[in-house]
């Protein structure tokens, strides 16, 4: 699955607000925090496919209208944090359409057969003597 981030970087709506939290009078004045807003459903640059992984992957960052937000006010600029905001988002893309690697069945190791199988003697000895039906 090929895709370009930085032609859906360019499909990417950027909105600058004031941060919340400490910081003083300069919170109150200047809109540092930066909004990245991306229309999953709406992007010319993924497959049908791309958006149906990227809608489930994270779908605890999509609203309901079908619009990935992904924020960031941890630094002083305007800039700064619109640098970071794009990084975020190229890195959930990629983890979002990542291929899932199918997991190979292996066999359990004969320390952890045997183990299992004591634990079972152990247990059922324990059931034995508890019964008073056991035979010394």
């Amino acid at each position: 699955m090929e895709f370009d981030i930085e032609k859906l970087i360019e499909e990417c709506v950027f909105t600058a607000v004031r941060s919340s939290g400490s910081g003083g009078q300069n919170v109150n004045k200047v809109a540092s925090k930066v909004v990245l807003s991306f229309d999953v459903n709406v992007s010319e640059n993924l497959t049908e496919l791309q958006k149906q992984l990227i809608l489930k992957k994270l779908s605890n960052r999509i609203n309901k209208n079908g619009v990935l937000q992904v924020s960031s006010d941890s630094e002083r600029t305007q800039w700064l944090n619109k640098k970071a905001v794009t990084g975020k988002f190229r890195l959930l893309i990629r983890q979002a359409l990542k291929p899932e690697r199918k997991r190979i069945a292996t066999k359990p190791t004969f320390q952890s057969v045997q183990k299992r199988l004591d634990d079972k003697k152990r247990q059922s000895g324990k059931k034995r003597l508890r019964s008073g039906d056991f035979d010394m």
